[in-house]
């Protein structure tokens, strides 16, 4: 496990696979940071120019062959060397007063009890838009319940203490967020995080939706983690 070091305020970790499309405009964000910070990317086997673009984005490329998200995140984090962690989907767009609103956080001692989120926000506008993130914005901050794709924000010290992500290929977000639930406050950092709508681009938001729900209603239950990511998977 790599020791935190007291010049890198921040390690930035993204798992991916094949996120070419995306990965360069999220590196553009990121390069706003003044802090010294250490980008992490752990690929899961990507077959297109991913591995590539993070090379030359001046990561830290990490390979494995399982597609697991919960382990990429995981392995990510034992590597860091940074007193802060910033978990990213590859697919997102940090609002331009990210390093603002983040530096607030990392500079008080006391917000280390904290983990902190981004408000979701999508490209696409129009009254269905509007609702899925009300709906969001409303699951996030009365129920705490924030997920992987609006960003995490926590200390390396906080993240080991509640055992980080399990290395499961589906709901690891959510897993880690109810065991941040329990002993530790969720709050939102006040700062947009702007997602890709890929994954409704050939569905309905409402479908996918209770899709989602359904899925997690089954993990609740005990049914194999195995099953269920292929069910999310599928198309439908």
């Amino acid at each position: 496990m790599a020791k935190i070091d007291p010049t890198i305020r921040l390690s930035i970790i993204i798992p991916t696979i094949n996120e070419a499309k995306f990965l360069p405009l999220l590196l553009a964000d990121i390069n706003l940071c003044s802090y010294e910070f250490e980008l992490i990317i752990v690929d899961a086997g990507s077959v297109d120019s991913t591995k590539l673009i993070a090379r030359l984005g001046g990561a830290k490329l990490i390979c494995l062959k399982e597609k697991n998200r919960g382990m990429q995140l995981h392995k990510g984090a034992l590597i860091a060397k940074g007193e802060w962690l910033l978990f990213l989907h590859a697919d997102s767009r940090l609002n331009k007063y990210w390093v603002e609103k983040v530096s607030r956080v990392i500079e008080e001692p006391l917000q280390k009890k904290y983990a902190w989120f981004f408000d979701f926000k999508v490209k696409s506008k129009g009254f269905v838009w509007s609702i899925l993130e009300l709906a969001v914005l409303i699951r996030s901050n009365l129920l705490k319940r924030p997920y992987g794709d609006q960003g995490l924000l926590l200390s390396k010290e906080l993240y080991l203490q509640v055992g980080g992500y399990k290395e499961i290929p589906l709901m690891e977000d959510i897993d880690l967020i109810i065991r941040l639930g329990q002993i530790n406050l969720i709050k939102a950092l006040g700062v947009g995080i702007q997602t890709s709508t890929r994954k409704y681009e050939n569905n309905n938001i409402f479908n996918i939706a209770l899709k989602n729900a359904i899925l997690r209603f089954q993990w609740h239950k005990g049914k194999d983690l195995r099953k269920l990511t292929k069910q999310y998977y599928s198309k439908g």
